[in-house]
């Protein structure tokens, strides 16, 4: 007769303390070739592990196929266990925490001796404290009680240092190895799928996931023809929707915002209402809408998962709105994603034996799901604020929230640290408000009740990032340590105050959009049963939803959107047309000429601008009776050749950017003021982030028009008269091309930019602040 199979818990206790530990923690046998005793170790002990020639990084990823396997076999055995929950073995756990791993080794060879023969009184005690065991590393597994210990470093190939590790918490927020909270609905997917399938199928998430592409309809998308239709709608204004797929119908706002028709996660159905109240206005208290009327016509788009540029979201007006509706929508996205993994963990768990089922295909190639990229650690800062009101409004116990502390250190502000007598411009202070640091990143994982700042980027589920902070974790080709696996199945992209990243480094944004979506270059422990095909057949980029949020239509803004954004739902962009430019607000009495460049093309109009300024409008200058002139330029880069060529041609200037440090700036502004320099040579990112107040304008020259309209208007209005008729000799000059289009509509109205563009005279005279 062969030998009888001995029972699991003596499997267990067969085992080192090192190896108990490590199951204890990872739910599966020590990788090492760790011998118990002397004598050649059983094969039984094989039966834990169907991998135990696996390498220790290996078995620290988070390979769910192993994990869920163990956890199955341990099961088995629990079940089998009296209950005893309460009593737990105190002394072996501290015993464990306090030895070292040598220490528990060479200790365990000691006691066990030769042959390792034990007597039944001995066996049948080493029973139950093995299944005592068991049962603790049950619970670690299902995220129930968690070993204190200290956070370490993650692998260095993952790209993330010591500020994105949580190893305390990380078995609690494994989506692997937990399951659905059955006492508990907040992500109870099951039984929505059962009592309701019609409003299953209507589930925006689940048609937009579960879509399968054909080569035809890639083909189109990638050709990029698309239909386009127009819309108007109540709040938004004009909306331009095109589509590659099909032609666009159009579609309406809801008149009434039914948050069950809105298929919102069960939990964001009540804490919505609650977190949302503050931008409610007493009629819409009153009618019982949740969403206020541009709220409710964004997110009526963004829950179709189209593509949506918005760009008319400003800092001092609507931004909060905007923040709080896409955070909503990413909420619900990771919640509804999360419920669908854990709920098919129960079905695989309750299934006696795992087949190959397309149904569980519910995962991408890693785990982050949205990005987010903000431009300063305040908007991060209100982001997190946001989804921590949404998870935890409609509860009586707040929920848990790791690493809050160290999150409020980090990513707050003391307003003691501000400068006194500081005094700017409205939207200054709403921009540049609270932590202005613009180098950043941050892992939020979100699981049940709980949530957990600073975890690591492939055990999160959303991204909170600066471009910059995205930038130098991908960093360039050819550099050793650059990761960016973990944007290889971002299902959301948010890129929120994209006007913000003109001032800073647009470069960063462009590299960020380059490496979304590629296939990574490691498995980083993902089970391939449970990927979605799209992903793994390199199409996860033609399933992005793409938010785009800005202050401004620029043409680097619109270029994103319209070449790096690939989604098979369609794309809406709110294009309304600017009917009074900021020239209005110019209160001086100004001529302003408007002097028109040709060009061939949006490249050569850089060499063809300079051109042009130098032979055309420089020698009207460069006469004495023309000092006290400020050059405004928008582009660094025509700063620094504008420079070069006044130092070339031995011009008294003087020069101030974003990078001149403060008693150059002092200097600079005195040698202007009194007339010791001629011409100022300015930049916008330096009006941008200082909006100081330059004395001693008499001439004006706007080399290229600024990028934000307002800034036209204040600039001008620095010219300030200090003697009776001095306004009289002022000037004001400004060049433009073709492809200055949006930014001259913006500054001079729709109307007037179309007859400027269009007429024969290269020339155009406005005159502003005449007495009536």
């Amino acid at each position: 007769m062969g030998r009888r199979k001995r029972p699991m818990h003596q499997l267990v206790g067969s085992l080192s303390k090192k190896q108990k530990k490590h199951l204890k923690e990872f739910g599966e046998q020590h990788p090492f070739y760790d011998k118990v005793s002397g004598r050649e170790e059983t094969t039984e002990i094989c039966e834990l592990s169907e991998n135990s020639d696996h390498s220790s990084a290996e078995s620290d990823g988070e390979s769910e196929a192993e994990q869920v396997s163990v956890y199955h076999k341990l099961l088995a055995t629990f079940k089998t266990v009296p209950d005893a929950d309460s009593e737990e073995d105190d002394e072996n756990e501290s015993e464990e925490g306090d030895e070292s791993d040598e220490e528990e080794t060479g200790s365990e060879e000691s006691q066990e001796g030769g042959d390792g023969d034990h007597t039944v009184g001995e066996e049948d005690e080493n029973d139950v404290q093995d299944q005592e065991e068991a049962k603790d590393t049950a619970k670690q597994m299902l995220g129930q009680e968690q070993p204190d210990g200290a956070d370490t470093s993650s692998d260095p190939k993952h790209g993330a240092s010591e500020e994105f590790t949580d190893v305390k918490h990380e078995s609690e927020f494994s989506l692997e190895t937990n399951f659905v909270d059955e006492e508990n609905g907040d992500y109870n997917a099951d039984e929505r799928e059962s009592s309701s399938s019609v409003m299953v199928s209507e589930d925006p998430f689940k048609q937009h996931m579960n879509k399968e592409l054909e080569e035809k309809e890639i083909e189109n998308i990638s050709a990029r023809s698309k239909s386009t239709i127009h819309m108007k709608w109540p709040t938004l204004g004009q909306l331009v929707f095109s589509s590659s797929l099909q032609q666009p119908r159009t579609f309406k706002p809801d008149k009434e915002a039914d948050l069950k028709q809105l298929h919102l996660h069960k939990t964001l159905e009540s804490t919505w209402p609650k977190v949302n109240s503050q931008f409610l206005s007493t009629l819409t208290k009153q009618n019982k809408d949740p969403f206020t009327l541009l709220q409710k016509e964004l997110f009526c788009i963004m829950n179709r998962y189209t593509d949506l540029f918005y760009p008319e979201r400003t800092a001092l007006g609507n931004g909060e709105e905007v923040r709080h509706a896409y955070c909503l929508h990413a909420l619900n996205h990771v919640l509804k994603a999360n419920a669908q993994v854990l709920s098919n963990n129960a079905k695989r768990r309750d299934q006696k034996a795992i087949v190959d089922n397309d149904d569980f295909r519910d995962q991408g190639l890693t785990r982050p799901k949205v990005l987010i990229v903000v431009p300063f650690r305040e908007s991060a800062l209100r982001v997190v604020q946001i989804f921590i009101s949404l998870l935890e409004s409609g509860r009586k116990k707040q929920i848990d929230v790791s690493n809050k502390k160290r999150f409020k250190g980090e990513y707050g502000f003391d307003p003691d640290e501000r400068p006194p007598n500081l005094k700017r411009p409205e939207d200054y202070e709403a921009v540049f408000a609270g932590n202005i640091d613009d180098h950043f990143r941050i892992g939020v994982a979100i699981l049940q009740r709980s949530m957990r700042l600073y975890a690591p980027f492939y055990s999160s589920d959303i991204i909170i990032a600066s471009p910059l902070g995205l930038r130098t974790i991908i960093g360039a080709q050819g550099e050793k340590k650059r990761d960016f696996d973990f944007l290889s199945s971002i299902e959301i992209l948010i890129i929120d105050e994209a006007d913000v990243y003109l001032m800073q480094n647009w470069e960063h944004t462009l590299h960020l959009m380059n490496h979304l979506n590629l296939l990574p270059s490691e498995s980083h422990g993902v089970d391939f049963s449970r990927v979605r095909m799209q992903n793994l057949n390199n199409l996860s980029k033609y399933y992005r939803q793409t938010l785009l949020f800005s202050a401004l239509q620029d043409p680097q803004i619109n270029s994103i959107f319209n070449k790096n954004c690939f989604n098979y739902r369609g794309q809406v962009a709110v294009r309304n047309v600017p009917l009074i430019g900021s020239i209005s607000r110019v209160v001086v009495q100004l001529p302003h000429v408007f002097r028109r460049l040709e060009a061939e093309s949006s490249i050569s109009v850089i060499d063809a601008r300079f051109q042009f300024f130098i032979d055309k409008v420089l020698p009207e200058y460069r006469d004495a009776i023309m000092s006290h002139t400020l050059i405004y330029i928008p582009s660094y880069f025509d700063y620094v050749r504008l420079r070069n060529y006044f130092k070339k041609e031995e011009l008294n200037f003087t020069h101030i950017c974003e990078y001149t440090k403060i008693p150059d700036i002092v200097r600079a502004r005195h040698f202007f003021l009194k007339g010791e320099k001629q011409f100022l040579v300015f930049t916008e990112r330096f009006h941008f982030y200082k909006r100081y107040l330059i004395k001693g304008i008499r001439n004006l020259i706007f080399y290229e028009l600024p990028t934000y309209p307002h800034f036209y208007s204040e600039v001008c209005n620095m010219l300030m008269a200090r003697a009776s008729g001095e306004e009289a000799t002022w000037t004001c000059t400004i060049l433009y091309s073709k492809y200055d289009a949006q930014k001259l509509a913006a500054v001079v109205g729709v109307d007037r930019a179309a007859q400027m563009l269009q007429s024969e005279k290269n020339v155009h005279l406005f005159v502003t602040g005449e007495n009536e």
